[in-house]
């Protein structure tokens, strides 16, 4: 009897139903997952904002941007770096043999930028559909545990032909505990989600212009 009183987490869960208990390890685990895709895309994005400042400082050094891109080669690691060598690539493949520029060069080139930013884009919004799934999601999970729970607590009223609250109250507890965890999983995945998808249109922002800058460079070039 001691032990149907306890209402400690683990005392609520160990008594509720089989259904809200695969209903509450879901939530958890929904939670657990949550939490690995922000802190991995916290550090991707602190990282990618660091790569893209480093090789800001070295194009605007005044080194010759072949030198450069001789430096960073045709396969770097960062992004701002992939989207340069990109744009090196299709400008180097524009030359001809004897010197001149293949007609079109400068579509070609924006185009191959604009394919190593989209690239980059879907590397860093990977994982925020999950975030996305779960804030939207978790509330009526956690919603029909707790109805599940509680039609549970109405039986179990009718068998004890009592509407004592004690009787009913540790049904009640452990319904509502689904709906707790719910919101648990869901509240930190909206907020992240906001403010990570906001930091990786900003990110991207910085590549898109970066591009321009870049593109705007070698149009110079081909002008003169």
């Amino acid at each position: 009897m001691e032990a149907a009183h306890e209402f400690t987490m683990w005392a609520l869960f160990a008594r509720a139903t089989i259904t809200v208990k695969l209903v509450m390890v879901m939530l958890v685990a929904a939670s657990v997952w949550c939490w690995a895709v922000i802190i991995d895309k916290t550090i991707q994005y602190r990282k990618a904002r660091a790569e893209a400042e480093i090789f800001d400082r070295a194009f605007w050094s005044g080194e010759p941007l072949d030198g450069l891109f001789d430096q960073i080669g045709a396969d770097p690691e960062g992004a701002s770096e992939k989207i340069f060598a990109a744009g090196m690539l299709e400008w180097r493949r524009s030359h001809r043999q004897d010197g001149g520029l293949i007609a079109g060069a400068t579509a070609r080139i924006d185009r191959s930028m604009d394919v190593a930013i989209v690239k980059e884009a879907a590397r860093l919004q990977k994982g925020l559909p999950i975030l996305a799934t779960v804030g939207s999601t978790a509330p009526f999970v956690g919603l029909f545990g707790t109805v599940w729970g509680i039609m549970n607590a109405f039986i179990e009223i009718a068998e004890a032909q009592t509407t004592n609250l004690a009787v009913v109250a540790p049904g009640i507890a452990e319904a509502l505990l689904a709906t707790g965890l719910g919101l648990l999983a869901a509240i930190p995945a909206v907020i992240y989600y906001n403010k990570l998808s906001a930091d990786s249109d900003q990110i991207v922002s910085g590549y898109e212009a970066f591009a321009d800058e870049f593109a705007t460079i070698l149009s110079r070039q081909l002008d003169s």
